[in-house]
């Protein structure tokens, strides 16, 4: 295992510094213990899939020729079932405002720590987190990362500073919505679900949607950290972008491989109630994020989900149609969400709880 220094003096939220700050000491040649995650360097490795990672085309899921719209739904049918994991082009959002978040967000980490929000609020829902690692309260050992996790849909809340950092983040987070309602529209059409019984099911009208900007610093020890831990996400779908950074893997067929993104295109991942609520046909993509000596990568990422008060268990025109029994225990996705966020990240283990066992 790469050489690490000595641990911090307390693994708890208030003696915790943000990774930036830790980054920048002039004396670090290798990160503290409580920072290494992986044992072996190899564990951080990852090859170029076999297959080509699958690209939908937005305008022709949305096309009015009938060929073109039923040849992108199979194409979204069949990412979300053999991938759970998708690279968007024809998107529609401009590439001038996904430049503009990445600049934006890098202002907001650059800015002075007493200028940012509270660090690392004790209250895992707070609409506003501003913050490191995952959970840091009950975590042993700390991701590279830093984060700002903001709710912005169906209430917006974001932070003062930077100035511009409001009307960016608005505009970005409402393209998004479009283009994960177009998506929707497919998953809906695919599933055998009419739209407005998909909208009724998941209160797509008051949807929860979370904007998460992540900063992995250099690191002196790559081959020891970890971005962030394998798990899979809530919600339906998250858009991602980031800057000119590589650091995604995936697991596809049981092995990581690197995600390279096309130019201007938005990589798209399954949610655990994406999976769900098709009662397993689609599955949500376990990923991760490694780190590098060399360059620091920021991430955002857009979480989109269904109304924080709904209940969401498998579509019960599905399982009509289908005739096959729920494998999913209902349960309230705020309380789905509090149970992820209050422990530690680990892999698809808060969707293993809600899952019937044969």
């Amino acid at each position: 295992m790469a050489e690490t220094s000595p641990p911090l003096s307390q693994h708890s939220a208030a003696s915790i510094t943000c990774v930036k700050k830790l980054s920048e000491s002039p004396d670090l040649n290798s990160i503290p213990s409580c920072y290494a995650y992986y044992a072996n360097p190899a564990e951080t490795m990852a090859s170029d899939p076999h297959d080509s990672v699958p690209t939908i085309d937005l305008s022709l899921l949305t096309s009015d020729n009938p060929d073109h719209r039923s040849k992108a739904i199979q194409d979204l049918d069949k990412a979300c079932e053999e991938w759970g994991f998708f690279m968007v082009v024809n998107h529609g959002i401009p590439e001038q405002l996904m430049r503009a978040v990445i600049d934006v967000t890098n202002e907001f980490f650059n800015l002075p720590e007493e200028e940012k929000p509270e660090f690392q609020p004790q209250n895992v829902l707070e609409p506003i987190r501003y913050g490191t690692s995952f959970n840091t309260a009950i975590e042993k050992v700390f991701w590279w990362r830093d984060f700002l996790k903001v709710f912005v849909h169906p209430d917006f809340h974001c932070p003062h500073k930077p100035h511009s950092l409001t009307e960016v983040v608005t505009e970005y987070c409402k393209r998004s919505r479009e283009v994960v309602r177009k998506l929707l529209r497919g998953i809906s059409e695919s599933l055998g679900i009419e739209e407005s019984e998909m909208e009724k099911c998941l209160g797509l009208d008051s949807s929860l949607q979370i904007f998460i900007a992540n900063l992995y610093p250099r690191c002196p020890n790559p081959d020891a950290a970890v971005g962030i831990a394998p798990h899979s996400d809530h919600g339906l779908f998250t858009l991602l972008i980031q800057n000119q950074v590589a650091g995604l893997h995936i697991q596809h067929k049981g092995n990581w491989v690197h995600v390279t993104p096309r130019p201007n295109s938005i990589l798209v991942n399954t949610g655990d109630h994406l999976q769900i609520f098709s009662n397993g046909k689609y599955k949500s993509v376990l990923h991760r994020a490694v780190v590098n000596k060399m360059k620091a990568r920021i991430s955002i990422a857009v979480a989109n989900g269904p109304s924080a008060d709904t209940v969401v268990s498998p579509a019960p025109r599905l399982l009509q149609t289908q005739g096959c029994r729920p494998a999913y225990v209902p349960m309230q996705y705020k309380d789905y969400l509090l149970a992820q966020q209050s422990n530690q990240l680990n892999g698809k283990s808060i969707l293993e709880r809600v899952q019937i066992q044969d």
